[in-house]
């Protein structure tokens, strides 16, 4: 059995859910080399003497500096690659557009040969990841100093074929995430590592409501698919539970969106957008019921931290009208006192 078919099997989920093609992905792993080349240069530096006796200088020149000079050129020159390159027509095509767009690959291997072990492998990873492909790298296993940064330090700049994506927080919850695996079927992901506290991201569909996925909190990157025959069964099972923390719901019928909206609640909701809505410190971000109590971010958070003191400052020369309040009572004042706060509702006059 080929023991890198589930890592063979990952990259090509992952380049099918089109993750490497936008220009930000590419540029956040080209970023990611070159914090890798300058955090780890002594490291390197260091390698590449033990391995094959190269002084600093010559391995300035001849590997670091040439793979930084990559990543610089497709870091500033990304977007103008990437963009359709038109071509000239003939008469019969006149009205037509014609042009050449680069696609990546998809999966593609780098295996290096030993005599350059950094510059043959970052360089071609360069353009690799340039282009938007998912990579497999094989480093020379005779250069072993080199082959063991590229196996052990590399990997934590760049995705996972991710650095954006997190690790559990301990094996605790890294078992109960893979307990919940077990609800419905796994159509993407499910590999895990439990060394690293890693499970890919996973989408499980053929979920049951009574499904141990559906009825927990998750905290993990798992997301449970349940399939529903209609916009009022969707809204039937929200409005069936505790309020949630966040609403999502996305459509390309604005008036789902807006349904949704109105038929629902919950401490936030995003129409076509996850999460967004707690970058703005001009909304406030907490839940309702058992989704959570207060709301912060902004002036909220100022608020939900300090007491709403009831204030009221009255003269001290106003004492004679106060007499009006006290006893002995009289049935004309108690007429003429709720006369005046009846007028101080209505007009929203303060009474001194």
């Amino acid at each position: 059995m080929n023991p890198f078919a589930d890592t063979l099997q990952s990259l090509r989920e992952a380049f099918v859910s089109g993750k490497t093609r936008p220009a930000e992905f590419r540029i956040a792993q080209l970023e990611g080399l070159s914090r890798f080349l300058k955090e780890n240069r002594n490291a390197l530096l260091d390698a590449l003497t033990q391995d094959l006796h190269k002084p600093p200088f010559e391995s300035e020149i001849s590997e670091i500096s040439i793979c930084q000079s990559e990543i610089n050129l497709a870091l500033n020159s990304l977007h103008s690659w990437m963009k359709d390159e038109h071509v000239s027509r003939n008469l019969a095509t006149q009205l037509d557009s014609a042009f050449i767009r680069r696609e990546p690959y998809g999966v593609v291997l780098i295996i290096a040969p030993w005599n350059y072990p950094l510059n043959l492998v970052l360089v071609p990873l360069v353009g690799a990841i340039a282009a938007g492909n998912c990579v497999v790298i094989k480093p020379s296993e005779v250069s072993r100093s080199m082959e063991k940064i590229m196996g052990d330090v590399l990997p934590r700049y760049l995705d996972k074929s991710s650095p954006d994506l997190g690790r559990i927080i301990n094996k605790k919850h890294f078992h109960r995430l893979q307990g919940l695996l077990g609800s419905g079927q796994i159509a993407i992901g499910g590999q895990s590592d439990e060394k690293e506290c890693y499970i890919a991201p996973t989408v499980l569909v053929d979920v049951k409501e009574t499904d141990p996925v559906i009825q927990e909190e998750i905290f993990g990157p798992i997301l449970p698919i349940l399939n529903v025959q209609s916009m009022d069964e969707a809204v039937a099972f929200i409005n069936k539970r505790e309020k949630p923390l966040a609403l999502y719901a996305f459509s390309n019928n604005s008036e789902v969106v807006r349904q949704m909206l109105e038929r629902t609640s919950s401490g936030g909701f995003c129409g076509n957008d996850g999460f967004m809505h707690m970058t703005l410190t001009t909304l406030p971000f907490g839940g309702v019921g058992n989704s959570g109590m207060g709301m912060y971010h902004g002036k909220f958070t100022f608020d939900a931290f300090s007491h709403h003191r009831s204030c009221l400052l009255r003269s001290s020369g106003l004492e004679k009208v106060n007499g009006l309040r006290y006893p002995p009572y009289a049935q004309r004042s108690l007429g003429l006192l709720l006369s005046l706060v009846e007028i101080s509702r209505k007009s929203q006059c303060t009474l001194l």
